[in-house]
């Protein structure tokens, strides 16, 4: 007896979770993905060009580690979002505007302002994406999770930027401003960017099998955000 069509599709179903058979779910997945990997090609670009500005071979080398470390984390968003069906490319596109915009608003002016940017900036946007990540399907969760994760260079980042701090004690208020005018860019980011995919608004909301965030979960992950930039901050020994 002939498979009726609707058996066919059914048969042609990928074996998704079931909060991946949401189709609303599924395409707030794909955004979500989409700005995490081309956040992650934009860092690998900036930190490129902020190796210009090394004062050295050796910190040249370790931007170029940073970078190298940011290329790595694209491939996997890539091929995931292949697997849900979604051109990758595509799913990068209506998010290189605010990124962008981003970093055109924050391009640093010296070799210490690009650092600071490097582990206070970028670390925002990873918090903000880590908070997401708590309301999606463990698959999903915990590739986000994984390319969001420290390569491992951040003490680098520290220690130059603390021993600049402990030679001209000037700069760290100069850097102190630049890592306030970050936290502000960062977060009128992530709010534009969510504000204007209708998908990541509803998956913050809730859905199938997941819980959802109202007002005061919303105003206590902000506050999770500030408060981990303060803790970064304290630790390249500048004020918040």
């Amino acid at each position: 007896m002939p498979e009726s069509p609707e058996s066919s599709a059914r048969a042609a179903q990928p074996d998704w979770p079931p909060a991946l058979q949401d189709a609303e779910y599924r395409e707030a997945v794909v955004d979500l993905l989409g700005a995490i990997a081309y956040g992650e090609i934009s860092a690998f670009e900036r930190l490129g060009e902020d190796a210009k500005l090394a004062p050295d071979l050796q910190d040249k080398v370790a931007i170029g580690a940073m970078a190298t470390a940011e290329f790595g984390h694209i491939g996997p968003l890539l091929d995931r979002l292949a697997e849900l069906g979604a051109d990758p490319y595509a799913a990068m596109a209506p998010f290189r505007s605010a990124i962008d915009l981003f970093h055109e608003h924050t391009a640093p002016a010296d070799w210490y302002e690009g650092l600071v940017k490097a582990f206070v900036g970028d670390n925002l946007a990873n918090d903000f994406y880590r908070e997401i990540a708590a309301y999606l399907d463990a698959d999903t969760r915990d590739l986000v999770v994984a390319s969001l994760e420290d390569s491992g260079h951040s003490a680098f980042v520290v220690d130059r930027v603390r021993a600049a701090i402990a030679a001209e004690p000037r700069l760290g208020g100069r850097l102190a401003l630049w890592g306030r005018r970050l936290m502000g860019e960062a977060l009128t980011q992530g709010q534009r960017v969510v504000a204007e995919r209708d998908a990541l608004s509803a998956l913050l909301a809730g859905g199938v099998d997941r819980p959802g965030l109202d007002l005061a979960a919303i105003g206590r992950m902000f506050a999770r955000l500030t408060e981990r930039h303060a803790e970064r901050m304290a630790e390249l020994g500048l004020d918040s």
